[in-house]
Parts: C-alpha cells; sequence; structure tokens
C-alpha cells in the first residue's frame, strides 16, 4: 500500500490567465503517452482543441471556465494533474482545487512577469503550505532579464527561489537552456510536437563554445557563476516545506524545458500530505479509506444529465462497489461506476488509492461541496468556503413553457459552486450573486446549451452578501425585522444579509453588536 501512495503526485497547474497553462498540460499529456498530438488553445485552423479545454465555451473562448482532472504514468510515477481556470472570474473553482493538491506549478509568462491572479493564488498555497514549482514560461519570445525575474519573484511571491535551469539569451536569439539539476545542455529548436536535444557538457569546455558561439558561452558561464554565489544550494527539503521554489525556464507551446521540468517534479515533488479534518488529521498511509468532495461536474457527459462529484482520496483504498458512509446524510452507500478522467473521456476503475481523484457519479443532490465518505467514522474535512459574491442579478424565467428545465439548471450549476444563489425573502425572487462577470455569461450559455432553458439578467443594486450568526436570539430576530428587505436563505436555508453599500453594512456592525457577520460560508 505504501508503494502505491508513493508513486503518486498529485499537483494543480496554476497562473494568471494566458500564461500557458494549458499549453503546459497539454505537453505533460503528450509525455505521458495519452495524447499523440498536442491541441491548441486559441487556434482557428487547427481542428484539434487543447483536451483539457471540453466545455463548448471553453474552446470558443480560448480559455479554461472550470478545473480539468487528468491522470497518466509516467515512468514508475502515476500522475494527477489538475489544470485550473486562471481567469479571476473562476477563482473559487482554482482555490477549492488547491486544497485537493499536494503541491502547484505556477506558470508566469517571461515578457509580463509576476501578475494580480498569480499573486492571490500564491497566498492560497502559503495558507496551505504547498510546495510550488515556478516555470517562467515563453523564452522563445523577447522578455525581461532572467535575474529581474527572479528578484520579482521573490518580492512578489514573497518567497525565496532557486534556479534549476538557465536560459541561454532569449527571444529571436534564443539559443536554449543549461539544466542546472542534470547538468545538460538542451539546444532549442522550434518545433510544437517534436522534442530536442540534450548533450552532457563540461560548462568550461571549448565544445560549449562551438554550440552555442563565443559571448553567449561566456555570458552563461559569468551567469551560472554569480547563480552559484547569490543563490543557496538547492535542497529538496526546503522545497517540500514550502521554504523554496525552484525555478526552470522554458517554451511550452515550442516542447522546450517541460521534459526536465517534468522529469525534476516528479522525483522531488512530495507523494500524498496528511489531511487535516476538524477531528484529527488524517495520515495518508490509514488502511481505512477517507476522501472528500472538492468540486461537482453538471453534464459531462451531455447525452446523460447527470453530474460527477470530484472525491480526493486522503487515505487508505478505495474500492468499487464497496459500503461507504456518507458522512453528512448518515447514509451508506455504494458506488457501481466510479470513474479516472482523462478531462471529459472516463474510465470505470476498480480501485483507487490515497493521493488519485475519483470521479463518483451523482444523479441528483447526492453530494455537497466539501461532503465527507469514510468507512464509518465520522469526519469532517475543513477549508473548502464559498466566498462572499460581489456581482448581483436577479435571474428571471426568459419562457415559461420551460420553468422545470431552468430549476433544475439552476439547482445543478449552484451545486458546482460557479456562483450562488439567495432568495429574497422580501418579494421571493432568485438573487444569482458571484464572483466576475463572466460567469454571468458562462450561467446563461450553460442553460440554454445543457438544459434547454432560457434566461434572462436583471440588475439588483447590491454591495455584499454576508451570512449572519448569533448567540442571542433576540437580537437576531430584531435584526431580521429591522432588515427584512434585505434579509435572503442561501441554498442551504442559512440567513444571509445583503448589504446595498458598505455604509449599511458598517453601520449594521455597529449598531447590532451581538451578530457576527461571516464572509465565507465555513463558520
Amino acid at each position: 500500500m505504501n508503494q502505491e501512495i508513493e508513486r503518486r503526485r498529485t499537483f494543480a497547474i496554476i497562473s494568471h490567465p494566458d500564461a500557458g497553462k494549458t499549453t503546459l498540460t497539454e505537453k505533460f499529456l503528450l509525455f505521458g503517452g495519452q495524447i499523440q498530438v498536442a491541441g491548441a488553445v486559441k487556434s482557428n485552423k487547427i481542428r484539434k482543441t487543447a483536451t483539457s479545454d471540453w466545455m463548448d465555451i471553453e474552446k470558443q473562448r480560448g480559455i479554461s471556465v472550470s478545473t480539468s482532472v487528468m491522470e497518466f504514468d509516467y515512468g514508475d510515477y502515476k500522475v494527477n494533474i489538475l489544470d485550473t481556470p486562471g481567469h479571476q472570474d473562476f477563482a473559487e473553482d482554482t482555490y477549492r482545487t488547491l486544497t485537493a493538491v499536494d503541491s502547484a506549478i505556477i506558470v508566469v509568462d517571461g515578457a509580463k512577469g509576476v501578475e494580480t491572479q498569480t499573486r492571490k493564488l500564491m497566498e492560497v498555497c502559503r495558507m496551505r503550505n504547498t510546495p510550488v514549482i515556478i516555470f517562467i514560461n515563453k523564452m522563445d519570445r523577447e522578455g525581461r532579464d532572467p535575474f529581474d525575474l527572479l528578484d520579482e519573484l521573490e518580492q512578489e511571491l514573497k518567497i525565496s527561489v532557486r534556479p534549476l535551469s538557465w536560459p541561454i539569451n532569449q527571444g529571436a536569439k534564443f539559443k536554449g537552456v543549461y539544466n542546472i539539476y542534470e547538468q545538460k545542455l538542451d539546444l532549442f529548436t522550434p518545433d510544437k510536437q517534436r522534442i530536442t536535444e540534450k548533450i552532457e557538457i563540461d560548462i568550461a569546455s571549448d565544445e560549449l563554445d562551438a554550440r552555442v558561439g563565443e559571448q553567449d558561452a561566456q555570458q552563461l558561464r559569468d551567469d551560472l557563476e554569480l547563480i552559484d554565489g547569490v543563490y543557496p544550494e538547492f535542497e529538496v527539503e526546503t522545497y517540500r516545506s514550502a521554504e523554496v521554489a525552484p525555478v526552470f525556464f522554458g517554451s511550452a507551446l515550442n516542447n522546450f524545458g517541460v521534459q526536465e521540468l517534468l522529469d525534476c517534479f516528479v522525483e522531488i515533488a512530495p507523494s500524498p500530505r496528511p489531511t487535516k479534518a476538524e477531528e484529527r488529521e488524517v495520515q495518508p498511509e490509514e488502511p481505512k479509506f477517507t476522501g472528500f468532495i472538492f468540486k461537482i461536474t453538471a453534464n459531462i457527459d451531455p447525452n446523460h444529465r447527470s453530474c460527477i462529484a470530484f472525491c480526493k482520496v486522503c487515505s487508505g483504498k478505495f474500492q468499487r462497489n464497496q459500503p461507504y458512509l456518507h458522512v453528512r446524510q448518515g447514509k451508506t452507500m455504494r458506488f457501481t461506476s466510479p470513474t479516472q478522467f482523462m478531462a471529459q473521456r472516463k474510465s470505470t476503475i476498480d480501485e483507487a488509492w490515497a493521493g488519485d481523484i475519483v470521479g463518483l457519479p451523482d444523479t441528483g443532490g447526492i453530494f455537497k461541496i466539501g461532503d465527507t465518505l469514510t468507512e464509518g467514522e465520522l469526519l469532517h474535512f475543513q477549508g473548502l468556503p464559498s466566498f462572499s459574491p460581489e456581482m448581483f442579478k436577479y435571474i428571471e424565467n426568459d419562457d415559461p413553457m420551460r420553468s422545470k428545465q431552468l430549476e433544475k439548471g439552476i439547482n445543478q450549476l449552484m451545486d458546482e459552486g460557479v456562483a450562488q444563489l439567495f432568495v429574497n425573502q422580501f418579494n421571493n425572487r432568485k438573487i444569482i450573486g458571484t464572483v466576475g462577470q463572466l460567469q454571468f455569461e458562462v450561467i446563461q450559455y450553460r442553460l440554454e446549451n445543457e438544459y434547454n432553458a432560457k434566461c434572462r439578467w436583471e440588475p439588483v443594486h447590491l454591495y455584499k452578501a454576508c451570512w449572519i450568526s448569533s448567540d442571542d436570539d433576540k437580537e437576531l430576530e430584531a435584526f431580521k425585522k429591522r432588515k427584512y428587505q434585505y434579509m435572503a436563505k442561501d441554498k442551504e436555508g442559512r440567513d444571509v444579509f445583503l448589504a446595498d453599500s458598505g455604509y449599511v453594512l458598517s453601520m449594521a456592525q455597529q449598531d447590532f453588536e451581538k451578530i457576527r457577520f461571516h464572509f465565507t460560508s465555513e463558520y
């Protein structure tokens, strides 16, 4: 059992939009033998789109809107990749995904450096002590000086870095990368499908001059000397304890520097780590199965209108057809067709080990995000919050003949956690709250295309939605009476206060001291 757990590597690829996450995922799949030709994320001429962007809206826009789960074997290792959306409107999906991984790869655009979304994601990694490797992408385009980039990474992401590969020039003059970790030279030939040649070379020899030219060879020697002087020796333990981030350079589109990253990653990345539950810490080697649901996706298969709940196995071994306890409902369940994924393609499995991600079919409202499955122990895993939304709209039915379809569509999409539904207690109208504008378009598109239902949005002026609680029932009643126009219930039936301005919210906090206002649903 320990051997199976040791060979698991479960990680997320995260970054700002357009830094090249999905392209990097495609190349990993190419090396893992899962796909023969890597697809393009944006292209009118190439018919093959990226494997991990499988929703129609993703293919049209050239962006990821939902986390995809893919797994493959690479050498002796079993790799589980979660390709996450970079766009800030889908940040919540990415935050949740980070609760289910043991490490992360951050992709940074060599010309743009660290961008806002990257900073936010790094904060989540820091909160959870998740080890990160940084891949500086697009070295075949004109960009910034590598040393400046390293300084910026340290300042902006507040983590020490250590380069494990180093570029020889960049842009049009880009000649390759020296792999410091393996002490080999990789020469660059732009090719999207083939892999470049590797040469073992002595840095001091004349052969280096012959290969890359005298000037670049001398520059490389000076840079490497500077790196050894400035940065401490690389130690695996400092990376695993999230103190140091190894840095690689390359071009994901041209397949360059990707295999070096993957080889080093599977070797140094941590195998599954312990998971904190409210009751105790769960070790991956424990014999009994435990797991939690971190994501729900509706309509992976358009022909079957069912949802798939993604379960991260935290300990033990998951087996098909075994009875497991659904802790929140207090029911025992068996799963006849658990699946493993290659984005949208899925295959039924008989067993899965700690670190794996298993898809469990959900025919209707069985699972919610954060649910726990065990072999009988009552455990509750922490850290799957819903954030307080910042944008709000009334959702109205645009086709009275299809109100049932709309109802079902809204319920299933809200279970995914892409947005939140509040029902105003004053006029009974439904309000959808999201983190970003783009989510409204995605919801409307999916309702129409997946549920055959039409909706229209109407403006509602709100500043913030916050959950409220109090130990003083009288005070809570008084508050609800005074603010009855602004009170709503969420999908779980909890009280939510819809403040229409920052001033109103701060006045309410002053006037009602015994009431607690919560900005995430986990309280």
